[in-house]
């Protein structure tokens, strides 16, 4: 059973600023989650003592570096789901002054794990429609 994920919004457009600053990012997040799981949450703790904004669900720069990142994975030729794509968002958005918390959770009907980002406010990002938001937090940093 696989979990729904995230697509790029296609009418969204995307310049070469944005997309080089996600590549970035994902190069990043790939080389943190081949670390111990500790020492990504370190790096993400560590962000969170920067000076960043508080950004809101709304903001342009948030949507667009939004669909940068979940259009970066397409060259990689590993795994990218949720938790690559939204570390990788996390890590965009912290590199542009911009601060999203990085939230792991699950279901239990049927049982599955995601990954997201999410305003300091609680608002998931880049997850489309989220009345019917199934996930439990587990870990929010």
């Amino acid at each position: 059973m696989t979990s729904p994920m995230a697509l790029p919004d296609q009418r969204t457009p995307v310049n070469w600023k944005f997309k080089a600053l996600a590549t970035l990012a994902f190069i990043c997040a790939i080389c943190l989650l081949r670390l111990p799981f500790r020492a990504t949450i370190a790096t993400i703790e560590i962000l969170h003592r920067l000076p960043l904004a508080t950004p809101t669900a709304t903001d342009p720069t948030l949507t667009r570096l939004t669909n940068a990142c979940a259009r970066t994975g397409a060259w990689w030729p590993g795994r990218v789901a949720c938790l690559e794509t939204s570390l990788t968002l996390v890590l965009a958005a912290a590199f542009t002054g911009r601060r999203l918390h990085w939230c792991l959770g699950g279901r239990f009907d049927p049982p599955a794990t995601h990954a997201w980002a999410q305003t300091p406010d609680g608002t998931p990002v880049g997850e489309g429609d989220t009345t019917a938001w199934p996930w439990t937090t587990a870990l929010c940093r």
